[in-house]
């Protein structure tokens, strides 16, 4: 079990086979466990090296289009800076969260949950948000808690934050709420909208790697947050849920281990 043992009784008995086949066995874990570590170092280094090398040319991009939108230039010309911009920046928000992504998945960051409380994340959360919900006048509304749970606190805010700027994205009017609920293994928060809602035949694929729905595909996004927020949930040992009706709203709820 120690991946530590060795062949001791050379002969024809059926011990000494066994003992052979242990060693046989062990041999090719090891082997294995060499080549996987490995590809996890040239995995890191690629993250690495593609996380570097298109940081420097996203910023200028963004950079020479703020510069350009600062010009005095027909209306046409406008447009397509704008989109110039906005494309720059879908471009920035797509490779980090795949670089976070892939450190996740590999292994190359680890999550480090520990017992704390509830309230310091969310009002973090909704702070965060507030002026992006007043600006398409949404009431963002925070339920206060003294609930604490297992987990870390940079990761599940970044998940957190995802699942919030969806509710705010696809929510024309109304309330987006957050909240908690205490149960004896777990704490359960929930972002409540009264957005479109997701259909029944949808809920399942919501979670996968960059799935759209065609309801929201005239909308700015890359489908790519609700992955990476399962992904951060799930390595705390905890988990994510939907519950929703269309036309009338999403509730995601998060649970996270005492």
């Amino acid at each position: 079990m120690e991946g530590s043992f060795s062949e001791s009784t050379f002969d024809e008995s059926k011990l000494s086979a066994l003992e052979t086949k242990f060693a046989h066995y062990l041999s090719a874990a090891e082997t294995s466990s060499r080549n996987v570590a490995q590809e996890k170092d040239r995995i890191k280094s690629l993250i690495a090296d593609i996380s570097h090398q298109t940081k420097t040319p996203i910023a200028n991009l963004l950079l020479y289009s703020e510069l350009l939108m600062e010009e005095d230039l027909p209306a046409s010309a406008k447009a397509n800076v704008d989109a110039l911009y906005n494309q720059s920046e879908k471009l920035r928000f797509l490779i980090d969260s795949l670089v976070k992504l892939s450190r996740l998945e590999n292994g190359i960051i680890s999550l480090s949950p520990q017992r704390t409380a509830l309230q310091p994340l969310l009002q973090g959360i909704a702070e965060q948000y507030a002026a992006k919900a007043a600006e398409k006048g949404l009431s963002l509304q925070l339920h206060d808690t003294d609930i604490s749970a297992t987990f870390d606190m940079k990761w599940t805010a970044e998940a957190l934050a995802n699942i919030v700027d969806n509710a705010i994205k696809y929510t024309e009017h109304g309330v987006i709420t957050i909240s908690a609920v205490s149960y004896e293994m777990f704490a359960r928060i929930d972002v409540s909208d009264t957005g479109a809602g997701i259909s029944e035949s949808e809920q399942s694929k919501i979670f996968a790697r960059f799935y759209r729905s065609k309801i929201v595909r005239e909308q700015e996004g890359v489908g790519i947050g609700l992955y990476l927020a399962r992904q951060i949930t799930s390595g705390e040992g905890g988990y994510i849920k939907v519950a929703s009706v269309p036309g009338k709203g999403s509730t995601f709820s998060v649970f996270l281990p005492k």
